[in-house]
């Protein structure tokens, strides 16, 4: 097998990470070209990648299963990056192709940039719409709200966007994109710098959400989705192989507690595969990783125990229902669950 070096192109010693190269927008009246339309567009992820997660999230809880699409790619990358090898025949069964890189250069002939997920695929054309990992969940709770399941949650309600924007600015900056700043860090002082950042997000949130259940507001928002997918993978994969080990989610009451509360919340921990997570990083991530062992840790049944958080109040999913059950095609595999001892 082989695979790639995870820290793409970075020879500078403080990591940068890549703009979105596709961002056009798919949108309720179609202004850029692409109108939302029930089975004309495949989300493609990966279970490992954390901005993935979000759209598979997103997806989920507002019952958007039959009207987008999904692709699920091999969590191991070679030199081609994104690959359908876990589809029959390696190739995805409704785009035909076997890597996502197919669809980037049906878009743009000769592309020769990265190849990220989530992308969203127009399939009677093969073409990528968009890899733009911050706007695509916006987009389907703002712009596909025609086809959102009855019961479907706001989850970036107008009268909180302000403050949903500010919080989810400071989570992503120093939370999800720092736990990168700190792994793929080429020097002690860039990584010292990205982790004391990590930290003190981390200290903020905790302090805020000691007495409420969500970041803003009574109900899930945007804002949990994007903290949840960078918490769910920091005892396995952040603390010891991004050496982001001032210490573990476990060890802190609220976030631990936060983090199970959303988990034990149908669409978040029914969407998690801790399999895809751990061989991705560790074997994937070569400079960080050169042995490629994923280590058995930790133990995952702890994610099921119970959190409390109800009784701070709060309506998981606001005037709105829970979704139901995951399509049985869409089921994380045994081996990558949570489960009970």
């Amino acid at each position: 097998m082989t695979t790639t070096v995870g820290n793409p192109g970075s020879t500078t010693t403080e990591y940068k990470r890549s703009a979105s190269h596709f961002t056009d927008r798919i949108t309720a009246d179609g202004r850029e070209g692409w109108p939302a339309e029930a089975g004309r567009y495949r989300l493609v992820v990966s279970r490992a990648c954390p901005w993935a997660n979000r759209s598979l999230i997103v997806r989920r809880l507002l019952g958007l299963e039959d009207a987008i699409s999904l692709a699920v790619t091999d969590p191991l990358q070679d030199e081609r990056s994104w690959r359908f090898t876990l589809d029959p025949d390696g190739r995805d069964p409704v785009l035909g192709i076997a890597f996502l890189a197919e669809a980037y250069q049906a878009r743009e002939p000769g592309y020769d940039g990265g190849i990220s997920v989530p992308a969203i695929v127009d399939v009677p054309s093969g073409k990528v719409v968009t890899n733009d990992y911050q706007r695509i969940t916006l987009d389907l709770a703002t712009e596909w709200t025609a086809l959102h399941r009855e019961g479907a949650p706001d989850l970036y309600p107008e009268p909180l966007r302000d403050e949903i924007d500010t919080v989810m600015e400071d989570v992503y900056r120093n939370l999800n994109n720092g736990v990168y700043l700190a792994g793929f860090a080429k020097s002690q002082r860039a990584y010292e710098r990205a982790c004391r950042n990590l930290f003190a997000c981390w200290d903020r949130l905790s302090e805020r959400l000691a007495d409420r259940r969500y970041l803003v507001g009574e109900s899930i928002t945007e804002a949990d989705v994007r903290l949840f997918t960078t918490l769910v993978r920091f005892d396995a994969v952040y603390h010891g192989h991004f050496k982001c080990n001032r210490n573990k989610l476990s060890e802190d009451p609220v976030l631990w507690a936060y983090a199970r509360d959303l988990f034990q919340t149908p669409g978040f921990g029914d969407t998690i595969d801790f399999d895809h997570i751990k061989r991705h990083y560790y074997q994937v991530h070569t400079d960080v990783n050169p042995t490629q062992i994923v280590p058995l840790g930790p133990d995952l049944s702890a994610w099921l125990t119970p959190h409390h958080r109800a009784e701070l109040g709060g309506r998981p999913f606001g005037d709105g229902t829970p979704p139901g059950p995951v399509p049985v095609d869409e089921e994380v595999p045994p081996q990558g669950r949570a489960v009970r001892d």
